[in-house]
């Protein structure tokens, strides 16, 4: 029983792992690998959370190791993408909004921590980091013909939106089957 109870976190380590290939490919210039591990760390997210309900061995430590991988892999891989390509030209000014991305989704990870016992499975409050930090690596792949000047804005904007009030729908309730 101890091997199962392993099975999702061992996904979740390679989301986490998936985040660090993702800043080292974007520090060395290899963007379009930066977002695609960014895109591998997506599938490992979604696949830990369903393992642990499926085997149901989830538990808080799961919980907590996923947050700490998403805010690795969707919260500071996608920043130091998008800055490595768009934000490097406004110096330290640059550095310092793309570091709002990583903080903006780790106050949206802690308030949906404290509240998922208390909130819906059908949706979230506010666009999930994963969510987030997806369409970042999905602007970075297929959005070579957006204006610069639009991709900060889409950066912004997501930021302000992982904080929000706003209610997005939930997959989670989806069988594995269909998945």
């Amino acid at each position: 029983m101890k091997v199962m109870k392993s099975i999702p976190n061992m996904f979740t380590l390679a989301n986490l792992y998936c985040g660090f290939l993702s800043i080292g490919f974007s520090a060395n210039g290899h963007y379009q690998q930066a977002a695609i591990f960014i895109l591998i760390g997506m599938l490992f997210d979604s696949m830990d959370g369903r393992l642990a309900r499926m085997l149901h061995v989830d538990s808080d430590f799961g919980k907590q190791l996923d947050s700490l991988a998403d805010i690795v892999t969707f919260g500071i891989a996608p920043s130091f993408l998008v800055y490595y390509i768009y934000f490097f030209q406004f110096g330290i000014l640059g550095f310092a909004v793309a570091g709002l991305f990583p903080l903006f989704g780790a106050y949206r990870l802690a308030r949906f921590n404290i509240q998922s016992n208390n909130t819906s499975i059908n949706s979230f409050t506010g666009v999930p980091i994963t969510a987030a930090g997806g369409i970042l690596a999905m602007l970075i792949l297929f959005g070579s013909e957006m204006s610069p000047f639009v991709i900060i804005i889409i950066f912004i904007l997501l930021c302000f939106l992982m904080v929000s009030k706003l209610r997005i729908p939930s997959f989670k309730n989806i069988s594995l089957s269909k998945y």
